[in-house]
């Protein structure tokens, strides 16, 4: 007789919450969505399913990593088994535990500094990383007249920003730049290399590279230095990685979309602008009157947003309850999978055609 055991499908596995402490003020409405209560006035990001820590620590550090309700590192449950959990195996040109993507919630309750991320070309030439920080938000929860910061308003002249860096003007800064006011349901796709900052008052999903490289241009209102602001590289490399060129309204147009979080539909809806697929996805997930179409196979990182439901594979696959609140790593392995019940879930995955298109270096 046969003693062969089935195998197990891989299922969405829950993290436990994962919050960070920052400079800044913030964290209330990340712990009242996630139902924990809030150590700390300075705990304004959680990193969902993180297998990347923060930069400002030792080699080899934890901080930022996820972790399931169990207490096992999902950097580690990725690694023991990549073709499981992301479908791209041990040689898809990064390290095993690579999921393509990295994902907070932000809660700022007070403004954060003007700073920029490298692109995929500045951090393969001079940091030896695969990934730049394209990134994008997709906004919760705004007060009233709270704007986010966006690229330069006009050519900013190199040398002028040079100076206005190292007097820390941020009057100057912010006063160069595009102000956008922002409300529930926006989507702002963020390139790298574009200067940028977030008021106080805004509680946002955050959709990005895997990396934490930042250049700080704005340091005084951190608990950095200028020293721990260029990468370690020198401001006079470093400021390469920084557009100058004014980011006309004509290109913003391309960068904002607006999308009704109530709104029910019968398929995933896209949340983000479509420059932002080569680099990452987001979508509301909910149930359809009439059934919904599935989310791709792939990683992903589920928020249950609203209501309470479960995860539903179309492999066969045990279904996952969620409640409101809730996070999970979702496996390549689960297969394509719909949301049964009431809830609303935004997944979050790596861009189209990855990995292939970090290894071919298809994107810069």
């Amino acid at each position: 007789m046969s003693t062969t055991q089935p195998t197990r499908l891989a299922q969405p596995t829950r993290l436990a919450p994962n919050l960070i402490e920052h400079f800044y003020r913030g964290g209330d409405r990340i712990a009242g969505l996630r139902g924990i209560e809030q150590q700390s006035e300075f705990q304004p990001e959680e990193w969902l399913g993180a297998t990347v820590s923060r930069a400002d620590q030792e080699p080899g550090g934890a901080i930022g990593l996820a972790r399931t309700v169990d207490g096992v590192l999902l950097r580690d449950l990725v690694a023991a088994d990549p073709e499981q959990w992301t479908g791209a195996g041990q040689d898809h040109g990064t390290d095993a535990a690579d999921t393509g993507i990295l994902v907070k919630l932000l809660d700022a309750r007070q403004r954060l500094p003007v700073h920029v991320h490298p692109d995929r070309a500045f951090a393969a030439s001079h940091l030896d990383c695969a990934y730049g920080k394209t990134e994008a938000w997709f906004i919760l929860d705004a007060e009233p007249g709270s704007a986010v910061h966006l690229g330069w308003s006009e050519d900013v002249d190199p040398d002028e920003l040079d100076r206005r860096r190292d007097a820390q003007d941020s009057e100057w800064m912010l006063s160069h730049m595009n102000r956008i006011v922002v409300e529930r349901g926006m989507g702002i796709l963020v390139p790298a290399g574009t200067a940028h900052a977030i008021d106080g008052g805004i509680f946002l999903a955050e959709v990005q590279e895997p990396t934490d490289l930042s250049i700080l241009l704005e340091w005084s209102v951190t608990t950095s230095t200028r020293d721990e602001s260029h990468l370690g590289l020198g401001f006079e490399t470093v400021m390469g990685a920084v557009s100058t060129t004014a980011l006309p309204q004509s290109e913003i147009e391309h960068l904002v979309v607006l999308h009704d979080l109530d709104a029910r539909t019968d398929a995933p809806v896209s949340l983000l602008p479509a420059a932002a697929d080569p680099y990452f996805q987001l979508f509301a997930v909910a149930p359809g009157t009439d059934g919904s179409a599935p989310v791709d196979a792939g990683f992903s990182v589920a928020l249950a947003l609203t209501g309470a439901g479960a995860l539903v594979s179309e492999t066969g696959a045990e279904a996952v309850e969620f409640s409101a609140g809730e996070v999970f790593a979702v496996p390549a392995g689960f297969g394509p999978w719909t949301v049964s019940g009431s809830g609303t879930v935004l997944a979050a995955g790596p861009g189209v055609g990855w990995p292939a298109t970090l290894a071919s270096g298809g994107i810069r």
